[in-house]
């Protein structure tokens, strides 16, 4: 038996509950994990109020990414071994592989022996905000020095990624944040320059800093009417890549200047990366490298235990961290 959170209807917080069940061995292939700590992410919060791209059947668990020691092992997985500390990267399904537990079952290409350095709390924030921005940053826009990069919701976990990644291959990360309240943080912790949407103009800001042609490639998590002024002080041949929608307000396709700049606006799920088995493996490799080095540091934004599950998902609907909320077991 272990402690695992479900919820059995679409809600806010309230609605996840703490229960014991049993937890079989793994299968072939799979890797059983003692969970030490959990990165919490706003597509759990959206799978619990039934509005993520997967709405599983009730009750269903939750979780894209936790990090403990290997409890068990399947047949046919070689490589590990009971008691080494691992990670996971965030699978397909976190219906069919929920992290909110005690003891978490994985596929083996999943788990991660991650470098030592990090605690237990930094393990379990690496995965889906370096996977996030990898793939959008390296993998699809082939970002590089001398590059001007947008990034809005930049003090968000995988906002912050992205200012690092960027920073680790010499381009120029522009960040963009709601309001100026998180604009030193952003500055002393890697952002060329900050832009507060409610305070200032983003396309002239934008043209300022950059020129009206330098700006190839924006990482949006938003929406909206800011596709507007992100397109309008784009270069010509640029990349908006599109991962989220926080914006409640409707986004309008940016005819004139898609056609004007020939812009490629693209969609972008991490499942891209992580459904692919070479370009996970190249993924791994450019995050683990800069781990090692220092170029990549999670930032935990405030830690709860586990019984403050309900707790720590107020929190991560607040908008109020900067950086990675996770909860210890």
């Amino acid at each position: 038996m272990a402690r695992v959170v479900r919820f059995h209807q679409h809600g806010g917080p309230e609605v996840l509950r703490i229960e014991n069940v049993d937890t079989p061995r793994p299968t072939r292939g799979e890797i059983q994990i003692r969970v030490k700590a959990l990165g919490l992410n706003r597509a759990e919060a959206l799978m619990r109020w039934g509005t993520y791209i997967q709405t599983p059947p009730l009750p269903s668990g939750l979780g894209l990414e936790a990090a403990g020691v290997v409890e068990a092992v399947g047949e046919g997985v070689g490589g590990f071994a009971p008691g080494e500390a691992v990670s996971v990267v965030p699978p397909l399904s976190m219906a069919r592989w929920p992290a909110y537990s005690e003891i978490a079952t994985y596929p083996a290409h999943l788990v991660v022996k991650h470098p030592p350095s990090l605690s237990w709390e930094e393990a379990a924030a690496v995965w889906t905000q370096y996977l996030t921005a990898y793939g959008a940053l390296i993998d699809i826009a082939k970002l590089s020095r001398d590059d001007f990069v947008v990034i809005t919701a930049a003090s968000s976990s995988v906002g912050l990624a992205a200012i690092q990644i960027a920073n680790m291959v010499g381009a120029t990360p522009i960040a963009a944040t709601r309001t100026s309240a998180k604009r030193e943080a952003l500055l002393e912790f890697g952002a060329a320059h900050v832009i507060s949407l409610a305070d200032e103009d983003l396309e002239a800001r934008l043209k300022d800093i950059a020129g009206p042609e330098d700006i190839r490639v924006v990482f949006d998590a938003v929406g909206g009417p800011i596709f507007a002024p992100l397109t309008a002080a784009m270069a010509r041949g640029g990349i908006l890549i599109e991962y989220g929608g926080l914006s409640p307000e409707p986004t309008p396709f940016p005819l004139f200047a898609v056609l004007a700049k020939t812009l490629t606006l693209r969609g972008y799920l991490v499942h891209e990366i992580t459904g692919d088995p070479a370009r996970l493996e190249a993924a791994k490799t450019f995050i683990l490298d800069g781990l090692m080095s220092g170029s990549l540091r999670p930032v935990i934004a405030k830690t709860f235990p586990f019984e403050q599950i309900v707790e720590a998902h107020r929190f991560l609907e607040s908008n109020e961290q900067f950086g990675k909320i996770v909860v210890t077991i």
